[in-house]
């Protein structure tokens, strides 16, 4: 255990975040989600596990994890096959903890289904949460933290 780190970063899931760059993508996916399959194309290679929720995965992972605010999408939730501007009680918990984790609301784009497939298989890396609703899938754009904070 670790003072003022939220202890379902395990070592792997910190290693993994200190060492992604500016630019890089995180995936924060459900239970449902080929995380293994797609985690394999990603910079890591392999997945990631934390067994929680989506939005306490993503409360803890921005705790240490700077969103990027040079791009309009920073952070992206994958859409509803047939039904892409309905947001889930999965997609809305999760904005809710965006919002309170950089204390003011931050945008969310959608991305149509397979679309989310190709950004993850690019992403640095893949989280596989405990989470069985449908649609708990993320992508978080790393971002900077400045020199002074």
């Amino acid at each position: 255990m670790l003072k003022g780190i939220d202890p379902k970063l395990n070592a792997d899931v910190l290693r993994a975040l200190r060492a992604m760059g500016h630019g890089d993508d995180l995936i924060i996916a459900d239970t449902n989600f080929p995380s293994d399959s797609v985690a394999r194309e990603t910079v890591l290679g392999k997945v990631l596990r934390i067994d929680a929720s989506a939005a306490e995965v993503v409360k803890a992972v921005l705790s240490v994890y700077p969103l990027d605010t040079f791009v309009d999408d920073a952070v992206a939730r994958m859409e509803i096959v047939g039904s892409p501007d309905e947001v889930p009680p999965v997609q809305a918990e999760v904005q809710a903890e965006i919002d309170a984790a950089e204390g003011k609301p931050w945008p969310m784009i959608s991305i149509e289904r397979y679309a989310f497939y190709e950004r993850a298989k690019k992403a640095y890396c893949v989280i596989q949460t405990g989470e069985r609703r449908f649609y708990g899938c993320f992508a978080f754009r790393k971002g900077v933290i400045p020199p002074d904070a």
